[in-house]
C-alpha cells in the first residue's frame, strides 16, 4: 500500500496493478485512488471497466491496443474475473503491454502459481489486502473519530471492536450509525456502542462455541439458526467453527508454552484485549477435545462435498454432539 500511495505521489506508474485479498475496503479505496490517478475522474473515453468471470480477453486486448483519446494514459480494471485461478493466454499480452495501456486487477483469490500472476508481478506491483492488525484499526477509528469531532472511552472502543471485528468495511457502516446516533455528544462511551452497533457473523460464532463449551446446547443451536436466517451458508458456518477451534487451540497450546498475551496476538492476528477471553474460552476443552473436533469438522465437510449428508444438518448435528 505504500508502494501505491508513492507511485501516486511521484506520479510514477507501473503499467500493472493487482490488489487481492479479502480486505474489501481497502481494495476499494486503492483502485479508486489509482484509478483517479490514471486517468480524470470524468475521462469515459480512456477508461473500461470489466468485472466477473467470463469477460472476453480478444476484447480487452483490442481495447487495450486502442491508443488513449487526447490523454496520456488508457486505464483498464478488471475486478473478480478469476483469471489468477484459471489457465488463459492473458499473461503473454501483458509482457507486451503498449506504452499507453495501464491494466488493473481487482481479486479476491489468486493462485501465485498462475502465469499471469507471475506476469504481473514481474511487470508491475502485486498488493496483497489483508486485515489489518488492532493496533492499526484502533489508529485508523480514532482518526476517523477525530474528523467528525468525536472522543471515544478505550472501554467503548474495545466494545466496539468485540462487536465488530476486523472488516473495516462493517467497521465504517458502524462507526457512521454510532456517530450519527452520539450526534449530540463529544465522548462514545459503552452504553452508545452497546445499543447501536451490531454483532458480526464472526462474533455470533465465538458466542455459538461458548454456548457449546458451557453446554448450553438451546442456546448453541438457535445462535445457528440465526445465522441461517441471516443467509449465511452452512459451509462458511462451519469455516468458521473450525477456524474458532483452530485458535482455541493455538492459544491454550501458546499459554501452555508460557507465551503472554501480546506475543499470542502477534501470532495469532487477535486483538491483545481478545486474548483473555479466547483463553478462557479454551479452557472449556481439553487439548485432545479441539483435535478431535477440528478432524470431525474435516470429516462433515468431506462427507456434504461427496453428497453423503445435507449441509444444513451436517453443522446441526456438530453442535448438538460438542454441546450435548
Amino acid at each position: 500500500m505504500k508502494s501505491i500511495n508513492e507511485d501516486i505521489k511521484n506520479n510514477s506508474f507501473k503499467q500493472v496493478y493487482l490488489l487481492y485479498g479479502e480486505e474489501a475496503y481497502l481494495k476499494r479505496m486503492y483502485k479508486e485512488k489509482l484509478r483517479n490517478a490514471l486517468v480524470e475522474k470524468d475521462d469515459t473515453m480512456n477508461y473500461n471497466y470489466y468485472a466477473g468471470k467470463g469477460i472476453s480477453i480478444p476484447e480487452i486486448i483490442d481495447i487495450g491496443e486502442t491508443l488513449p483519446f487526447f490523454a496520456e494514459r488508457r486505464l483498464i480494471v478488471i475486478e473478480n474475473s478469476g483469471l489468477f485461478k484459471s489457465s488463459n493466454d492473458f499473461s503473454d499480452y501483458v509482457k507486451e503491454l503498449p506504452e499507453t495501456t495501464y491494466l488493473l486487477f481487482v481479486e479476491e483469490e489468486v493462485d501465485k502459481r498462475n502465469k499471469l500472476f507471475k506476469a504481473v508481478k514481474d511487470k508491475g506491483r502485486v498488493i496483497e489486502m489483508v486485515r489489518q492488525d488492532s493496533k492499526t484499526l484502533t489508529t485508523w477509528i480514532l482518526s476517523k473519530l477525530k474528523s467528525e469531532n468525536k472522543n471515544i472511552t478505550r472501554a467503548a472502543l474495545e466494545l466496539f471492536l468485540t462487536k465488530t471485528g476486523d472488516d473495516m468495511e462493517h467497521i465504517e457502516k458502524e462507526l457512521e450509525k454510532l456517530v450519527c446516533y452520539c450526534m449530540d455528544k463529544d465522548s462514545i462511551t459503552p452504553e452508545e456502542v452497546e445499543v447501536v452497533c451490531t454483532v458480526t457473523v464472526t462474533n455470533k460464532i465465538f458466542d455459538m462455541i461458548s454456548a457449546i463449551a458451557e453446554k448450553k446446547q438451546e442456546k448453541a443451536l438457535n445462535l445457528y439458526y440465526d445465522l441461517l436466517s441471516l443467509k449465511e451458508p452452512p459451509m462458511r458456518i462451519l469455516f468458521l467453527i473450525v477456524r474458532q477451534f483452530n485458535l482455541l487451540l493455538q492459544v491454550k497450546e501458546m499459554k501452555r508454552l508460557g507465551k503472554d498475551n501480546s506475543e499470542i496476538a502477534k501470532r495469532t492476528s487477535l486483538a491483545p484485549f481478545l486474548v483473555g477471553k479466547y483463553f478462557a474460552q479454551a479452557g472449556h476443552f481439553e487439548k485432545e477435545q479441539l483435535k478431535i473436533a477440528l478432524q470431525d469438522c474435516v470429516e462433515t465437510e468431506e462427507a456434504v462435498k461427496s453428497g453423503r449428508l445435507n449441509d444444513k444438518i451436517g453443522v446441526e448435528m456438530l453442535i448438538v454432539k460438542y454441546s450435548a
